[in-house]
């Protein structure tokens, strides 16, 4: 049995109950002005991810909105430390990063994910966790060789050089979305066109108001 297959969706503990929250999400949506939704971006090492995240999360919290960055780097550094980087663990680093976003999402939180998560079996699994129209896949579409061109860490060359295993784009595949919510050509566009484009998808949702 491998380890995907030992990690059962269901839960193993017993005499659990779900408790209702005091304040629900729609009361804490109402009052904030704003849904709730989870912003999911994918793409390569590189695609630019995290920045155009962090770039639409100031640009919502200039406009009095509740929201959150979720980095691939920083959950390594607590919740998922003591994964690695061969499938199953990638499986289960996406999965629990679901599971938190939609923990996000109940809180009445905009949440923004900001991972490789390379494998589309495991972005529609996280999907799958919320109704449709509370999650949005964002491509973060850039070329490798762009990628590699803006690799500060130096991942690209030592994945190349054998140095490191298992590194998406070199050595592991990467699935690219089929058909994604938005797509967005950071390996061409400038950060404010990208961060104006996903501001308007969001206004187009209804998911904030035009202004604040």
């Amino acid at each position: 049995m491998n380890e995907s297959s030992k990690r059962d969706t269901a839960s193993k503990a017993r005499n659990i109950v779900w408790h209702q929250a005091s304040v629900n999400r729609q009361a804490i949506c109402e009052k904030r002005g704003h849904r709730s939704v989870i912003l999911w971006f994918t793409g390569l090492s590189g695609s630019g991810k995290s920045t155009l995240a962090n770039a639409v999360n100031s640009a919502l919290f200039e406009r009095g909105l509740s929201t959150y960055v979720l980095d691939g780097d920083n959950i390594r550094y607590g919740l998922c430390k003591d994964l690695g980087f061969s499938d199953s663990d990638r499986e289960e680093n996406i999965r629990r990063i679901g599971e938190v976003s939609k923990l996000f999402l109940d809180a009445g939180v905009i949440v923004l994910t900001a991972f490789v998560s390379p494998f589309r079996a495991d972005r529609n699994r996280a999907r799958a966790l919320v109704i449709e129209e509370d999650f949005i896949e964002i491509y973060c579409a850039a070329d490798l060789i762009t990628c590699e061109q803006r690799d500060t860490k130096g991942l690209y060359a030592k994945a190349r050089a054998g140095q490191i295993k298992e590194f998406t784009g070199i050595s592991s595949p990467y699935e690219a979305p089929e058909n994604p919510d938005l797509r967005i050509d950071t390996g061409k566009e400038e950060l404010q066109k990208c961060v104006e484009d996903v501001i308007k998808e969001l206004i187009a949702r209804e998911v904030i108001p035009i202004s604040n």
